[in-house]
């Protein structure tokens, strides 16, 4: 494990995107103090380890994942919470039947939440409580204090297996609105599929609404066929000459990718899909070994200047902290565009830093890490901690929880372009 975890220091001193950005943000003789000696540490506690180094870098496009032990599988709390002042409420309920959403923590482990929050703030590290992931914390507590309909109570917390995640691609009519939602940018042949199969809804029906609240990301690719009926007619320029991305392409980086984007080459059918994949392994190949670069994407594009559709003619985005990486890239482009409203809360924000690659260790360990900056970081003007933010900013609170604000306030705002 002090092997592994000095190849993870040499990674991020030297093919992460940020290794100048962030020279001399991290301690790892530190961390290393923690390893030596220690034969006995577990998968778990390795892990931890090494994300509380990670944490120093202040990027959450960084993963690091130990596949359990034997046959053990992921396990979790059984339920999601978001903080709202004091409180932590219950959100979403699946494996633990003990709780009920709209139920709400004032203290975990004995320490009020706001003491929480001081205790765990470089874990937090938000700038706004809708934003804050309470997740990894509820892991290292025993129990919590819960308000519900039978007053105050203190519950043991219990460990249950992990659900599997399974995506997200629907269309269906509601009200006379197209109402399409994307948990992920994951599939492109998924999402070409969803379009081919609802193609008459959509060419049908003149107003949507598209819900990417929850969207983990995938590949840009995937939402380009979107792109047309989103933008209007006369066309919007989609890049920004003063931003540019920028690849590390280290030997070690170039080698990792490589075979990533073969494999995704060989599972991917859909045409345009996989022309973005051929460019892209052909931008890296071309500049192995030279560090940072510019890739040169001509042929993907026949300009930046999009041109569009008449139909549909309005169109509310739905967005979330939950929405990251290709999902903040989604929700940037869209808002360009003269017939789109992004409303909610800002997106993740994790861009600035981007392009995984991972790297991969027999004992079951894997580093995600971003190859790709962009430039707008040097004049102060990242996404980090920010998000791409919505046209109009709906805050969560509790309400959210018995009742879908957001959705309500979207089909409002499409009446309200119907009476015009």
């Amino acid at each position: 494990m002090e092997k592994i975890f000095t190849e993870i220091v040499h990674i991020m001193h030297n093919d992460y995107a940020g290794c100048n950005d962030k020279l001399g943000w991290d301690r790892p003789e530190y961390f290393l103090q923690k390893l030596r000696g220690n034969d006995q540490l577990s998968h778990e506690e390795f892990k931890q380890i090494v994300e509380e180094y990670l944490l120093d870098f202040n990027d959450k496009h960084i993963h690091f994942i130990a596949e359990n032990v034997g046959s053990e599988k992921p396990k979790n709390r059984g339920f999601k919470v978001r903080r709202f002042e004091d409180h932590l409420y219950v959100t979403e309920v699946d494996s633990e039947e003990r709780l009920k959403p709209g139920m709400s923590f004032v203290s975990i482990g004995g320490y009020s939440i706001p003491e929480l929050k001081e205790r765990h703030h470089r874990l937090l590290n938000e700038n706004h409580p809708e934003r804050e992931n309470w997740m990894p914390i509820l892991m290292l507590y025993n129990e919590g204090e819960i308000v519900g309909d039978n007053g105050r109570r203190t519950i043991p917390f219990r460990l249950y297996e992990k659900k599997p995640y399974i995506p997200t691609y629907s269309v269906e009519e509601r009200d006379g609105v197209a109402f399409i939602t994307m948990s992920d940018f994951a599939n492109p042949d998924a999402i070409l599929k969803m379009l081919e199969e609802h193609q008459q809804l959509l060419e049908k029906t003149d107003k949507w609404i598209i819900d990417v609240r929850v969207n983990y990301g995938g590949s840009d690719s995937s939402f380009y066929p979107f792109i047309p009926y989103l933008m209007p007619e006369e066309g919007v320029e989609l890049a920004d000459p003063e931003n540019k991305m920028l690849f590390n392409c280290t030997e070690a980086s170039t080698d990792r990718i490589l075979s990533e984007l073969e494999e995704a080459l060989a599972s991917t059918e859909d045409e345009q899909a996989r022309w973005f994949l051929t460019v892209f392994k052909r931008e890296w190949e071309r500049n192995r070994g030279k560090g940072f670069v510019e890739f040169d994407f001509g042929d993907l594009v026949s300009g930046t200047f999009v041109k569009g559709s008449k139909h549909p003619s309005s169109v509310i985005v739905l967005a979330d902290v939950f929405c990251g990486s290709s999902g903040d890239s989604f929700v940037e482009g869209v808002k360009k565009s003269n017939k789109v409203t992004v409303i909610g809360r800002a997106t993740m924000g994790l861009n600035d830093y981007a392009n995984l690659v991972s790297m991969k260790w027999e004992e079951g360990f894997e580093l995600m890490y971003p190859s790709s900056r962009l430039s707008r970081i040097d004049k102060g003007e990242g996404m980090t901690g920010v998000g791409i933010t919505p046209h109009i900013h709906i805050p969560w609170t509790p309400e959210h929880i018995d009742e879908d604000i957001d959705i309500k306030k979207a089909f409002e705002l499409l009446q309200e372009t119907i009476s015009k």
